[in-house]
């Protein structure tokens, strides 16, 4: 059986800002069930639950060399759903109010980077893999065939390194490789870790791992081109027989209309009528006008630029004008959040904004809309217009990334595909595909048939876990 250690700085069900947290348990849960035997490490913050750390066991102490300091590091464990997790723990680095953005982010995860090899020894657990995550463990296959490639202990491990955002790359002075790393200047010097002028602990994972993968095989090509590759997709040409594309999966334990207990009423395939039910009963609680046949609009989303919102305010007048419902979940930059706030106290019975994020409101605003819309300027992956497929919403996306990847365009002549897209990043081309979607949307029985289509989708955790069960395959043989 294959051991899988699944390093990342965040985690359901302990703390979570985005789809990272979500990956590292779900992936994790669906490999163990494959039978790939897989542990998460992540940092001891703060801000997890006393209630989640209650049965966790200090098994382990030991210290860390940062540049001349010596560091206490403290190893916690307990199993949670199949998983064994380990905690990092060090009150310095992680004993505080949020979890990132502090002006020692170097030294913070320089720390976890080389406590997570450490601790391999310590603990006498040798995974045959280490699935690193993102820019805050990429120093970890630096470090690992830097300073450790002569010990017998290390041999054999292999490492896989995961971008989930290229855009977030962990870029410091190149000062952090001698006083923080304690990895010599050669690396800096020689291009491999160097960064116009700076160390990217991003570009040292992409270096260094054995092997490479992001969150979707279009993102896969895309980082390879200069729109798309934040400066560093020449590396990512140079090695792109080592780079693989697996989409993420949703956890259809949690994302399924037929058992959501957050939605008002559940509904499957098979009881597909029941849908609008949660669309009269989220337009009472939010003083919309009540009307079933009326076409809902729907965004779950973090209110930036990324998700295509400067091309849904340019056609909102036209939308308006329309008979549709808009409701906007999400929080973000100010100047999306005041426009959309506004058009709810210009239209209340045609707009809700929800300036904030609440699980439980995503869950009923998924099964009560119809058209679900993701006009991305760039998406590596997508979690939303999964959760929309299965809930019957149809998605309305650009063809980037993961959207590109998940969301079947509709053919009007064979009646194939889940859902609507566009190619070029055009307040148009996206009016065009909604209008298209809501001369669909009034053919009910057209409309029904692509519903069941896009409920009857396969984007679970399982099938990704397959690809990556491949892919470590790979990296042992």
């Amino acid at each position: 059986m294959k051991k899988v250690l699944f390093a990342a700085s965040e985690s359901d069900p302990f703390i979570k800002t985005g789809g990272l947290g979500d990956i590292s348990y779900s992936l994790s849960k669906y490999l163990n069930e494959e039978g790939v035997e897989t542990s998460v490490v992540i940092p001891k913050y703060k801000l997890i639950p006393e209630e989640i750390l209650e049965d966790f066991k200090l098994i382990k102490t030991f210290n860390v060399p940062i540049g001349w300091r010596n560091q206490y590091c403290g190893i916690l464990t307990h199993q949670i759903d199949g998983i064994r997790f380990f905690l990092i723990d060090n009150e310095y680095y992680f004993k505080r109010e949020g979890i990132y953005g502090y002006f020692d982010e170097a030294e913070r995860f320089a720390f976890f980077d080389r406590a997570v090899i450490m601790m391999l020894k310590e603990i006498d657990y040798k995974p045959d893999i280490l699935h690193c995550n993102d820019w805050q463990t990429g120093m970890i296959p630096v470090i690992l065939k830097k300073e450790y490639y002569q010990d017998p202990f290390y041999s054999g491990i292999k490492t896989l390194f995961s971008i989930h955002n290229l855009l977030y790359q962990g870029i410091f002075s190149r000062e952090v490789l001698t006083e923080l790393l304690n990895l010599p200047i050669e690396l800096y010097n020689e291009g491999s870790v160097e960064f116009y002028g700076g160390v990217s602990f991003m570009k040292g994972g992409m270096t260094f791992a054995d092997k490479i993968s992001t969150v979707s095989k279009t993102y896969a090509e895309e980082i390879q081109t200069p729109y798309y590759g934040e400066k560093l997709d020449g590396l990512l040409r140079w090695r792109k027989d080592d780079l693989v594309g697996i989409e993420n999966g949703i956890d259809y334990n949690f994302y399924n209309p037929e058992t959501d207990k957050f939605i008002y009423e559940n509904y499957g395939v098979n009881s597909i009528d029941r849908k609008v039910k949660n669309k009269i009963k989220l337009q009472k609680e939010f003083g919309l006008s009540i009307n079933a046949n009326v076409p809902m609009f729907s965004m779950v989303t973090r209110l930036v630029r990324q998700k295509g919102l400067d091309l849904l305010i340019s056609i909102m007048d036209k939308l308006i004008q329309m008979n549709i419902q808009i409701v906007i979940l999400g929080s973000g930059d100010k100047i999306y959040e005041e426009h959309f706030s506004n058009l709810k106290i210009y239209y209340p019975n045609k707009v809700t904004t929800l300036i904030k994020f609440d699980n439980e409101l995503a869950h009923k605003i998924y099964a009560a809309s119809d058209i679900f819309l993701m006009p991305s300027l760039s998406e590596p992956c997508g979690l939303g217009q999964m959760i929309a497929l299965k809930y019957g919403t149809i998605p309305v996306v650009r063809e980037t990334g993961g959207l590109k990847d998940s969301v079947i365009p509709y053919n009007k002549f064979t009646g194939e595909g889940t859902g609507f897209s566009f190619s070029y990043y055009n307040a148009q081309d996206l009016l065009y595909v909604i209008e298209n979607a809501l001369q669909l949307y009034y053919d009910r029985k057209n409309w029904k048939k692509l519903m069941i289509r896009a409920m009857s989708a396969d984007n679970s955790w399982k099938k990704s876990a397959k690809e990556y069960i491949k892919l470590y395959d790979i990296l042992c043989n």
